[in-house]
């Protein structure tokens, strides 16, 4: 059956005919955004099927592909646990819910993947052949807000659901925000504001600060939302270079640094490339040095337990900032441990609860929506109040599509007990002092639009 191009709400009933008509000729070749054989009223709408296909799009190669196969795995326990598989892990503290663990409205849940090579043009396209092809109900992914940011974009034009995996540039639900992209993730601008108290009382109100920064939309916001907050503090910026993702040597921006005056290192890079910069900046005899008759520190705003893993001793005393940690003591973030720990051999990251939350968060929104129409469930979701996932109570803003939550500071532990004891949380931040008004400047020149069905 030969099927047209384009969303058919750009299209006059006449040029869709006259589409189908000239479509008709070419030999059954698959075109994208094509509405369901059976005429439904959204993309991809499952029907009378008995099961339902989710897209998890995930870096499987590139910088951060370790982040990716942590995601990837809680991907796979959460639709265990829809499926009323395991022993549920957070559907058991999730509050309100209306999960049943027979799969979603009473479809079994299936999945396809696609490997997002922490590349943009690439997970465009395995986010299309998911849509195209497998008839994915719902995307989720990230790991490179630039990924996140195209993919989100695509799903807009498709009229797909897309719930960002792990993606912390403001731009993800600031000036790229879309009516069907939700964030469960926390932000650069939250880094910030987190960090900032913890900073000063640990290294005062005259420091000098050197930014290297990964050469993307998540690097910008988290050097704009890091320098914001320091020299709010008092501190100097003296420099910002810029760097590629996954440049694998960076001596060639280190040496600059030990000649800079400054005192202060931030590394605004995530993945292999923070474990690698890090790395080399210890090698480098950084952490030795004294500027300015003060001990040379190094800052990572945004961490992950993976990170901390790959660099080892590295990370010892370097202050931070995550979405979540395991060592969490709420029920919620225990529970999703323990399932996790019997699934794997070990504890989730920070980009596993996330990947984790958002399928069980997608889920919950079908069943208060009563269908998988988009548009249903994007009112289910927006202003959404919930607890028992890990971040103490959460609300996903109407305005944005952005998670207000408690966000950790954490260090590298100097003593650590095991391979995975690597960071200490020294602070809970409370929601309260990382909120923004929904248009602040650093989110300012996006607009949500509206939800887009597909049909």
């Amino acid at each position: 059956m030969s099927k047209k191009t384009g969303p058919t709400s750009d299209w006059s009933r006449r040029d869709v005919l006259k589409a189908s008509a000239a479509t008709a000729a070419i030999s059954g070749a698959p075109m994208f955004f094509s509405r369901n054989a059976y005429g439904a009223d959204f993309l991809n709408n499952p029907g009378d099927a008995s099961t339902v296909t989710l897209g998890f799009n995930v870096p499987q190669s590139g910088a951060y592909a370790d982040e990716g196969a942590d995601e990837l795995r809680a991907y796979k326990l959460a639709v265990k646990h829809l499926n009323g598989e395991g022993d549920g892990g957070m559907m058991n503290t999730m509050q309100p819910s209306e999960l049943k663990g027979n799969g979603i409205l009473g479809k079994k849940v299936e999945y396809v993947t696609g490997d997002t090579q922490t590349k943009s043009d690439a997970a465009r396209a395995s986010a299309k052949r998911m849509i195209e092809k497998d008839k994915a109900v719902m995307i989720t992914g990230g790991s490179s807000s630039g990924v996140a940011i195209a993919v989100q974009g695509l799903c807009q034009e498709a009229g797909i659901i897309f719930m960002a995996g792990l993606t912390h540039s403001n731009d993800t639900t600031g000036k790229d925000k879309k009516a069907n992209g939700f964030r469960h993730f926390f932000n650069a601008y939250m880094s910030g504001a987190a960090l900032g108290p913890v900073l000063e009382k640990a290294y005062g109100n005259e420091r000098n600060a050197y930014h290297l920064t990964a050469d993307y939309t998540w690097g910008y916001t988290t050097h704009d939302s890091v320098k914001n907050t320091t020299e709010g503090l008092g501190w100097n910026t003296a420099q910002n270079v810029l760097t590629p993702v996954g440049a694998g040597d960076f001596s060639q921006y280190i040496t600059p640094v030990l000649n800079s005056g400054a005192d202060t290192l931030i590394l605004n890079h995530y993945g292999k490339d923070m474990i690698n910069s890090l790395t080399q900046a210890v090698q480098f005899g950084l952490r030795d040095k004294q500027v300015n008759g003060k001990d040379f520190v190094v800052i990572v705003p945004l961490y992950s337990r993976l990170m901390a893993q790959g660099a080892g001793d590295a990370v010892k005393g370097i202050y931070g900032s995550t979405n979540w940690h395991w060592s969490l003591q709420d029920e919620g973030s225990q529970a999703f441990v323990k399932s996790f720990g019997q699934e794997y051999g070990f504890p989730p990251s920070q980009a596993a609860h996330t990947c984790y939350v958002q399928t069980l968060l997608y889920a919950d929104a079908c069943e208060r929506a009563g269908t998988f129409e988009p548009c249903e469930v994007v009112k289910s979701l927006e202003g959404h109040k919930f607890d028992g996932m890990g971040n103490g109570p959460t609300e996903y803003r109407a305005e944005d599509h952005q998670c207000f939550k408690d966000v950790l500071v954490v260090r590298g532990a100097e003593n650590p007990t095991s391979q995975f004891d690597l960071l200490e949380v020294v602070e809970v931040t409370p929601r309260a002092q990382v909120e923004y008004a929904p248009d602040h400047e650093m989110f300012a020149g996006g607009d949500l639009g509206t939800c887009n069905n597909g049909a």
